[in-house]
């Protein structure tokens, strides 16, 4: 598809710059093929939620993955964005990042964070491949949790807070290696969840460590040509034996946020639709309008970006008019959008 199709005018003060509190009194904008769309918050999900559905979820953990400091020699300003590492030991480890500098940062070149020593050894484009050593031998992932910064998206122009490594992280986040939040699934609270186990909702879980290929922006005029990087993903045996179950219930699979639906669809068993297979690895996996759903029949997610992989997955799920029609509605009703903003609950009505 042409990425001009997912082209909106959004104005900067509809931007999120803060979540909502509590985290489920976000709206919510119902959507489904038999009527209008309808307003509600989050909250309300026992009564929009079927008893008997299976919710999915994203376990994943986000790292605090920015970090700043100052390349060796020329004391010029430095930040590294910690993608995914590609090999790890106790206090040394190889990482792909995205690297920004007063100056460009060239193979060989010394960084110098707090607690961390990271050289660089190989640009790849816009990644660069550093190798992550702590000063003292003792653990890098403790390491970077001291020296490293919530990493909001850059949409969000205010100073991180204490707040944010808090709220910037969904209550399910059990698996580090994220390096951003799977947003969706910041809405819910732990009374929400009692709230829905009560109705005879079920939930399950998946892992998606959120990486470049959830949040980077297509810079081609054409779906086809962009390259999805890979994300590491893994669905759980007892998640395989949950959906298993909905299905011979005849129950639906809800799916919190679009990494979810990526996951799921890239486990999908290929013999019995609507079943999913255990296991992993990583998935490139881009959703588009034409793609056939295999998993999911209902979607909680946020409102996403322009031009974005996101917005096509949207789009694909509920199809290209009707996707317009919501982002249209939920303007002119000043929803807030992107991560620290307002969600939507979806049916599968496309294309």
């Amino acid at each position: 598809m042409k990425l001009a199709d997912l082209r909106y005018s959004l104005p900067p003060d509809r931007i999120a710059q803060l979540p909502a509190e509590p985290r489920d009194a976000a709206r919510l904008f119902v959507a489904s093929a038999s009527g209008p769309g309808r307003h509600r918050r989050v909250r309300d999900l026992p009564a929009l939620v079927a008893p008997g559905t299976l919710v999915v979820v994203n376990d994943t953990r986000v790292r605090k993955a920015r970090l700043r400091g100052s390349k060796r020699g020329s004391g010029g300003s430095v930040e590294l964005f910690l993608l995914r590492p590609l090999a790890q030991a106790v206090a040394h480890g190889r990482w792909e990042c995205m690297g920004r500098a007063s100056k460009a940062l060239r193979e060989g070149a010394v960084v110098d964070i707090p607690g961390i020593e990271a050289t660089i050894l190989e640009r790849r484009g816009k990644i660069v491949i550093a190798e992550l050593r702590t000063v003292d031998g003792s653990s890098l992932e403790g390491a970077i949790d001291l020296a490293g910064d919530v990493p909001l998206p850059p949409y969000i122009t205010r100073a991180t807070t204490a707040e944010d490594a808090e709220r910037y992280q969904t209550i399910f986040a059990r698996e580090l290696g994220a390096c951003a939040a799977p947003t969706a699934s910041l809405h819910f609270t732990h009374n929400l969840i009692a709230e829905l186990e009560a109705k005879g909702v079920t939930f399950a879980t998946t892992t998606l460590h959120v990486g470049l290929g959830t949040f980077e922006t297509p810079s081609v005029d054409d779906l086809d040509d962009h390259p999805m990087h890979a994300e590491p993903f893994h669905v759980p045996e007892r998640t395989v034996a949950a959906i298993a179950d909905a299905r011979l219930r005849g129950a639906p699979v809800l799916a919190v946020g679009t990494t979810v639906v990526r996951a799921l669809e890239s486990a999908a068993d290929p013999e019995r639709p609507g079943f999913v297979l255990a296991g992993g690895g990583d998935t490139r996996l881009l959703v588009q309008p034409g793609y056939a759903f295999r998993v999911v029949d209902r979607l909680l997610t946020n409102f996403h970006l322009p031009e974005s992989t996101l917005l096509a997955l949207v789009g694909a799920f509920v199809g290209l008019e009707a996707m317009r029609g919501i982002y249209r509605d939920a303007l002119a009703a000043e929803y807030m959008f992107f991560s620290y903003g307002d969600a939507m609950l979806l049916d599968k009505f496309g294309p």
